[in-house]
């Protein structure tokens, strides 16, 4: 089996409301849906979701480097020398993690569907039993967050993930509210999204914030700060967890050696896709270090990879990819029933793309063969 063609697909998500994170407000997603074909007459499904902030691509770059580099790069190639695939795309290009996981997706799914087996199966099997995810709430007043995190709790959602990042004692304030609102048995957690910026502004915020009782908090600092997280931990009770300062495993090593964090969030748009996230899990579990598949706000299709990377490691101890329930129209037919996902047993990513609104969507389109 050899892959033939490649199709790109630039789309904008639409969003039901608007997503408010500590360095952007989003009003739709855009993401980049890759289509491979082979000779043998399947088809691959994938999708990169490029962030400046996370994975240092934009929109427009993502689809450049796709269509010029790395799928004329993968064209040829048989899916299941998916090392091989991972090695030409970095000879092609360095960094790119959300473009180099499109390519890596889609290449998992035509894996699956030409073994008859969901990726799951081709990656360790099902460790879990079932997958849950959290009610994620972005950034509002203090009042409206604790109004929607007790809705959240009463439609069925068992644990919350709380977006701040604008202003600390603010922050505090929001965090507080909401659990006031849902009491002491709601797990939450918290993304700062790096909107505390420094030691100094954390460690006061984190101070305040230890009676409150959190799961964990997520990257309060800078990417790249890797030392003021081990000192965050040294001083605070609250679990940290590593999300844009944990992209590859070169950055776990150093998080490893200097004991900075609890937890890392692994998401397929910073590793590169499937399987250097599978590595970085199994790097991590050996190390003692619990992992988390993160969400970029994807579509069906990126959501569902991660989902079936989440559930077939154990120390994946945690999932929150809810973009599809976030969109009011989705390619993929990836099934949420509060506060599970459920994965089929199909083969491949075991989705249904409706092309027709695919082509909707798209504001951006290319052809590879």
């Amino acid at each position: 089996m050899k892959i033939t063609k490649a199709e790109l697909y630039g789309i904008h998500l639409p969003l039901k409301t608007p997503f408010i994170v500590s360095y952007a407000t989003f009003d739709y997603m855009p993401s980049i849906i890759v289509k491979l074909e082979t000779d043998s007459g399947l088809i691959g499904w994938g999708e990169a979701v490029p962030d400046d902030h996370v994975t240092a691509e934009n929109f427009y770059g993502c689809i450049e480097v796709l269509k010029r580099v790395l799928l004329p790069a993968v064209l040829g190639e048989n899916p299941f020398r998916i090392e091989h695939i991972h090695h030409k795309m970095n000879q092609a290009i360095i960094a790119n993690p959300a473009a180099k996981a499109a390519v890596d997706i889609a290449c998992y799914d035509l894996m699956g569907k030409a073994a008859g087996l969901p990726v799951y199966d081709l990656i360790g099997g099902r460790s879990h039993d079932e997958l849950t995810y959290p009610k994620v709430l972005s950034i509002e007043e203090p009042e409206v967050m604790a109004e929607k995190a007790l809705a959240a709790i009463q439609n069925g959602f068992q644990s919350l993930k709380l977006k701040v990042g604008t202003d600390p004692q603010l922050d505090v304030k929001r965090i507080q509210a909401v659990r006031e609102a849902v009491g002491l048995d709601v797990p939450i957690r918290v993304d700062v999204n790096q909107g505390w910026h420094k030691y100094d502004v954390a460690i006061q915020a984190m101070k305040q914030l230890e009676e409150v009782q959190l799961s964990w908090l997520e990257q309060p600092l800078r990417i790249g700060d890797i030392d003021g997280l081990a000192q965050l931990k040294r001083q605070c009770t609250i679990p940290l967890m590593a999300d844009e300062s944990i992209q590859n495993g070169e950055q776990l090593v150093e998080i490893v050696k200097k004991e900075a964090v609890d937890k890392i969030n692994i998401k397929l748009m910073k590793s590169g896709g499937i399987y250097p996230a599978i590595h970085m899990a199994k790097a991590a579990e050996y190390a003692g270090i619990d992992c988390q598949i993160g969400s970029m706000v994807e579509s069906s299709i990126g959501s569902a990879a991660g989902y079936h990377t989440a559930i077939s490691r154990k120390n994946i101890k945690s999932t929150e990819l809810t973009g599809p329930i976030l969109f009011s129209k989705d390619i993929g037919d990836l099934k949420y029933e509060v506060p599970y996902v459920h994965l089929n047993d199909k083969p491949g990513l075991g989705l249904v793309i409706n092309e027709s609104v695919l082509e909707e969507l798209t504001v951006s389109r290319a052809t590879i063969n």
